[in-house]
């Protein structure tokens, strides 16, 4: 299976990219002396496709494991390199689960069975990355 993309500049650094689900994204980067950013940048959304991929398997699994009454966050923060080609070296997670009664096993288990063996992304980020993880429970 492959997925095929067409990203198109549209002026300044502002791309659009589409997507094989048929939507689009813009990605812009700031540039001297400008303050508005109309997109998000590469980088960025690289972490966003990080918490996406991840999310999505998380919320899959514990679907299945009829958890359903929770609310989830992932925060994500990442450290550049200093040098060019500037890319994240540390990566962490921090998965934040929120609800009444939550069952700590089926979260725990759900998010090492995304991050150990579904998540696709999480995969591509260890090639050049340190990547960590965390889990919040945050039962009211």
């Amino acid at each position: 299976m492959s997925d095929k993309i067409t990203t198109n500049w549209k002026g300044g650094m502002l791309f659009e990219s589409d997507n094989p689900s048929g939507k689009s994204v813009l990605m812009d980067t700031v540039l001297d002396g400008q303050t508005k950013r109309l997109g998000l940048s590469p980088k960025a959304m690289m972490l966003s496709s990080l918490a996406g991929c991840s999310g999505v398997d998380i919320v899959d699994i514990l679907q299945k494991m009829k958890v359903v009454n929770y609310k989830l966050s992932i925060k994500v923060e990442a450290q550049l390199t200093d040098e060019h080609p500037k890319f994240y070296d540390k990566v962490h997670l921090d998965y934040h689960f929120h609800g009444h009664e939550l069952n700590v096993n089926k979260i725990n288990k759900a998010v090492s069975l995304s991050v150990d063996k579904y998540c696709g992304v999480m995969e591509m980020f260890r090639q050049f990355s340190n990547v960590s993880t965390e889990i919040h429970i945050h039962n009211s």
